[in-house]
């Protein structure tokens, strides 16, 4: 957070606009839509919102089928049971950890010729990175099913210069206060088809017909932005750019510095691609780098440093237990070696080799000791 955000509160606190409606949610809406390259935007309550909306919006109901990611966060995967339906999880490609575009196809056309065709797929942007969605459209236009982007973690990036959130038919975002931008919380839904953006306004906001009374004839949510976390929305989409660069340059010198390491690969970043880098995301293999990644983990947050390892794909989730699963040995094992490293926008590059210092450190002392 910086002055700017801190002068846009306060003047949507001075307007008088505090509720989910406002002049800054309009303007928000206006600006994020141009910014991703789409017609129009819906600021929600989250990006989980924004998901159980498109699916809504998409047609899905109970008993259905939808295809996702399954090395995600759980939220992308949840949204699936609000409404009823079954996941089903597909595994990642090695070129950039998101959804195997083949895998994908296999699992459609097996479901459709079993007469269980599968409604929707999500596809998760994984750490600010795009999916091949020409080949995952591709099969979605084939066989008639809806394509959902879910780009909570890709705001920034970009793909043969189109922007994370343009590529499916809904593209929803998170401006939770890990995310590229925060507005502490809240979310995006984006499209190109009006009809279906006002859909969504109207469900965000419990439904209510444009009547002179409270009049209802649908199931609606409580799920609009406030008018105050949207003009800190606005001050931090100002700054995406920048934000964005100086995530690459954490990337760049964490790659720098434990790259020529034996034993340590980051993220690959997939042809046409440009990565956010929201999260900068290391492959240990403890065959070779001499200890596993919760050693790892262990030895920086014996001085005080955060990191995690990644998502656990949730085809292993206790929740998820007997859910279809194609594939999975992809995301096992970058759930097994990965570790998500501290990367926010404000780090100092002193900072960042430190944390660099400690990896090399542990590396060492390890290699000592097995000799």
């Amino acid at each position: 957070m910086t002055d700017s955000e801190r002068t846009a509160l306060l003047r949507a606190f001075d307007s008088g606009w505090v509720a989910p409606i406002g002049p800054e949610i309009d303007a928000f809406e206006t600006e994020f839509a141009e910014r991703v390259g789409v017609r129009h935007a819906v600021a929600l309550s989250s990006g989980t919102a924004a998901l159980h909306l498109a699916l809504l919006a998409c047609g899905v109901m109970p008993g259905d089928r939808v295809a996702v990611s399954t090395l995600t966060f759980v939220a992308s995967a949840n949204v699936i049971r609000y409404v009823g339906a079954h996941p089903i999880f597909i595994d990642s490609e090695e070129a950039s950890w998101n959804i195997d575009p083949q895998l994908l196809r296999e699992e459609i056309r097996e479901q459709d010729a079993k007469g269980t065709p599968i409604r929707a797929v999500i596809a998760v942007d994984l750490f600010g990175q795009c999916a091949d969605y020409t080949r995952i459209r591709n099969t979605c236009n084939e066989f008639g099913v809806r394509l959902i982007e879910d780009a909570a973690e890709a705001l920034g990036a970009q793909c043969n210069g189109a922007s994370a959130g343009s590529f499916g038919e809904i593209g929803c975002f998170s401006f939770n206060g890990n995310k590229i931008i925060t507005t502490s919380g809240g979310g995006m839904l984006v499209t190109n088809h009006a009809a279906l953006a006002e859909s969504v306004k109207r469900w965000a906001t419990q439904s209510r017909l444009p009547t002179r009374h409270y009049e209802h004839s649908e199931l609606g949510y409580n799920y609009r932005l406030s008018n105050l976390l949207a003009a800190i929305g606005r001050a931090q989409l100002a700054r995406l750019d920048e934000t964005v660069r100086r995530r690459r340059q954490i990337f760049d010198q964490y790659v720098s510095r434990l790259g020529p390491l034996s034993g340590i690969r980051f993220m690959p970043e997939a042809p046409g691609n440009t990565c956010s880098r929201w999260l900068t995301v290391a492959l240990i293999d403890e065959s070779e780098f001499g200890c596993g990644r919760d050693a790892v983990i262990d030895a920086l947050e014996q001085q005080n440093i955060e990191s995690r390892p990644t998502w656990k794909p949730m085809h292993l989730q206790a929740l998820y237990e007997g859910a279809t699963i194609r594939g999975g040995s992809v995301s096992e094992r970058i759930f097994t070696e990965g570790v998500c490293l501290p990367s926010g926008t404000s780090m100092s590059d002193d900072a960042v080799d430190r944390v660099c210092d400690v990896v090399q450190a542990t590396a060492s002392r390890l290699t000592i000791s097995n000799a």
